[in-house]
């Protein structure tokens, strides 16, 4: 028996099966590349789910791990510490604007907190928030509340106060369901599970513009779109809109557990003493996980290497003019292969199979989501390989 069913068959019995039984038993990562506990390489694509910022043991990141866990691992928000401040102030800087940050672990309790903060702005007399139909905003029940998936949502409702779903890109359903009752609208400003969905032009604009005449609280959820992912820090910056609420996670630790809910303007100040809180959001160790991610992609400038190697890609794999590939689409290192047929599991295996890790993110739709470090190289490789896989599926 192999090494990797022999874990797989121990993580059958250990663990709860919600994730399925994952095919790979990855042992150890360097850069862009994972190896399986038989020793199998692979290129790594998926990038952790867009959150090995730097790839897998980057020294940069282990140094500032290693060095503020042998300092301070933990302590609890009765105190505060240096790294946290530092990160905070970071993030603002990055985004040119007043505000103020709240930590926490994941991407779903970013959004907690930013729903919280809008039931809180907004009052008893605003009864309902605006999301995206396809939309993904986490898996705890007010993340999942503002889901637009139904497979996922539905087996646990009924959840709190209503949500009104709008079909994400069409600018003429966002003014018609944000009224003056609405609290709130919350968006992904580019969707991820729902395939690598760019919104067409002036469509932010819109929800900014009826937030801005409504009063509701506008929340661009830059979970999985945020640090650097498109070639710039946060999505929303190519298109020029500042919400009044942000959420990241995922590739802002490169691969530690760390959120952030960021208020801007005068929804920084909304929380009051006592209103949101979290033990292990801003832990010390995160937060220089973080701090070592921003400096990296800032000094190596991974954000223009980010928007050309993207580029570049989207533009090779479009040239194969591959049969089962109906488009390519994406921007940064943040890429779709939406497919004729829904068969995607079969070429991520196919995929798995020649050493390359990609997601069938949607059952017509592979999502591509590396780190960005990623070389033209490797990129290469996967381009190469690509006709053989989706001949071999």
């Amino acid at each position: 028996m192999s090494s990797t069913r022999q874990l797989q068959e121990r993580f059958a019995a250990a663990l709860m099966s919600n994730y399925g039984l994952p095919p790979v038993a990855v042992r150890r990562g360097e850069g862009c590349r994972v190896w399986d506990v038989d020793g199998r390489p692979y290129l790594d694509l998926i990038g952790g789910i867009a959150v090995s910022t730097l790839g897998h043991a980057h020294p940069d990141l282990v140094e500032a791990v290693r060095a503020q866990v042998a300092t301070l691992a933990h302590i609890s928000n009765l105190s505060l510490h240096e790294p946290e401040v530092r990160l905070a102030e970071r993030i603002l800087g990055l985004l040119g604007a007043d505000g103020r940050v709240f930590f926490a672990n994941s991407g779903t309790e970013a959004n907690e907190a930013a729903l919280k903060l809008v039931r809180r702005h907004a009052g008893p007399e605003r009864g309902y928030v605006v999301a995206a139909r396809e939309s993904f905003h986490g898996r705890t029940l007010g993340s999942l509340a503002v889901t637009g998936r139904d497979a996922i949502r539905d087996p646990f409702g009924p959840f709190g106060r209503p949500v009104r779903f709008v079909p994400y890109g069409v600018p003429e359903a966002l003014v018609e369901a944000v009224t003056p009752e609405c609290a709130g609208v919350i968006l992904e400003p580019f969707q991820g599970e729902a395939g690598i969905v760019e919104p067409p032009d002036g469509y932010l604009r819109t929800a900014r513009e009826v937030c801005d005449a409504t009063g509701a609280v506008l929340v661009f959820d830059e979970v999985q779109s945020g640090i650097g992912r498109t070639g710039n820090w946060f999505y929303h910056q190519h298109a020029g809109v500042v919400p009044d609420v942000l959420t990241l996670a995922k590739g802002l630790g490169g691969g530690l557990p760390i959120g952030a809910c960021v208020g801007l303007g005068r929804f920084g100040s909304t929380f009051a003493k006592g209103d949101h809180g979290s033990t292990f959001g801003g832990n010390p160790v995160s937060c220089a996980a973080a701090l070592a991610v921003l400096e990296v992609i800032e000094r190596d400038g991974l954000l223009a290497h980010v928007g050309k190697l993207g580029e570049w890609l989207l533009e090779r794999v479009t040239r194969l003019e591959l049969p089962l590939v109906a488009e390519v689409r994406g921007r940064g290192l943040w890429l779709a292969l939406a497919l004729r047929e829904a068969v995607a599991g079969q070429v991520e295996e196919a995929a798995r199979r020649a050493g390359f890790l990609v997601n069938a993110v949607r059952p017509d739709v592979v999502r591509i989501s590396p780190p960005l470090i990623l070389t033209y190289e490797e990129a290469q490789s996967f381009v190469d390989a690509l006709p053989t896989l989706l001949d071999r599926r």
